[in-house]
């Protein structure tokens, strides 16, 4: 029953007709408990007070299928006030985005304006920015992209998903860029012919990265929710005196909000994943089909 939830929600993902629909409708129907706001404001007030309890934060102003150069630029544009509100409020905060929204599936030349465009402005604002990995058909051309970048800019780091086959060359493939990796277990739906449809064999993949990575002595952000995979990673660091400074965890805004302060009390550096915008839709539905409980919470809302 959980498998077939969990396909459900991720089908409505991808339906663009409701991704319109869900604009004009607001954070309704318990969206708001994992999406910050929908202005820039709205989200800067969150990350405040995440700060305040010792929690870092990447931010991200969502939007998905992006099919013209006009909202690209404007994606784009966004994200640089995004930049440019962590410098002037001075928050403890990063930047994540996905290249579908800066016009990946427009053209290279538009991409690679405006990653360029928000890179700069990055730097020059002392931000960091992650580019979130999105699902198995753009992963070639995501890890392209990136490796362009990263002999331009070091202030850019990307996402590794631990349910793809190819993950393992990938990691190899990226090591001589000492490059920041998210690694993370994967939350798009994708067939067994290029990710391994067992859990026990996601896990296990996603242990052996974050090993390798560590190892490798790259800088890791190690992105769950999975108390077991905490906990691995935590006596891994400490089996090879890996420093605290070397790594994080990364959790999402709505989601486990006490292991969160836990993990700070306990002397690890812990970062939140914080979205917002009006272009929600998406990231809400793959939000659902990750856990049973986040189902239940937005229907008891909605009954409420």
């Amino acid at each position: 029953m959980e498998q077939v939830m969990r396909n459900f929600f991720l089908f409505l993902s991808k339906n663009r007709s409701l991704t319109k629909l869900a604009k004009k409708w607001g954070l309704r129907f318990g969206a708001s408990k994992f999406v910050a706001g929908e202005t820039i404001e709205m989200a800067v007030k969150k990350i405040k007070e995440l700060n305040k309890s010792g929690l870092e934060v990447t931010i991200d102003y969502l939007g998905e299928f992006i099919d013209n150069e006009v909202e690209a630029n404007q994606m784009a544009d966004n994200a640089i006030l995004a930049i440019e509100a962590i410098h002037k409020h001075n928050l403890n905060s990063q930047l994540s985005l996905k290249l579908t929204s800066m016009g990946m599936d427009i053209s290279p030349g538009v991409v690679m304006k405006n990653m360029r465009r928000i890179l700069d402005a990055a730097l020059s604002n002392k931000v960091f920015v992650t580019i979130d990995m999105e699902d198995y058909s753009r992963c070639q051309k995501t890890i392209e992209i990136f490796k362009e970048l990263r002999k331009e800019y070091e202030n850019v780091g990307t996402v590794i998903q631990a349910y793809l086959y190819r993950t393992e060359k990938d990691m190899d493939d990226l090591n001589s860029l000492h490059p920041n990796l998210r690694l993370v277990k994967g939350a798009y739906k994708e067939s067994a012919e290029v990710a391994f449809p067992e859990k026990k064999d996601v896990d296990n993949n996603f242990k052996k990265i974050i090993k390798t990575h560590l190892l490798n002595g790259n800088y890791t952000a190690v992105a769950t929710h999975d108390d077991k995979i905490l906990e691995y990673t935590k006596q891994l660091v400490k089996e090879y005196n890996i420093p605290k400074d070397q790594f994080e965890f990364q959790m999402l805004y709505g989601i486990r909000n006490e292991r969160q302060l836990d993990l700070v009390k306990e002397g690890y550096k812990m970062r939140v994943y914080v979205p917002y915008g009006t272009d929600w839709y998406g990231y809400f539905m793959r939000r659902l089909a990750e856990r049973p409980a986040n189902v239940a919470f937005v229907l008891k809302g909605i009954f409420k």
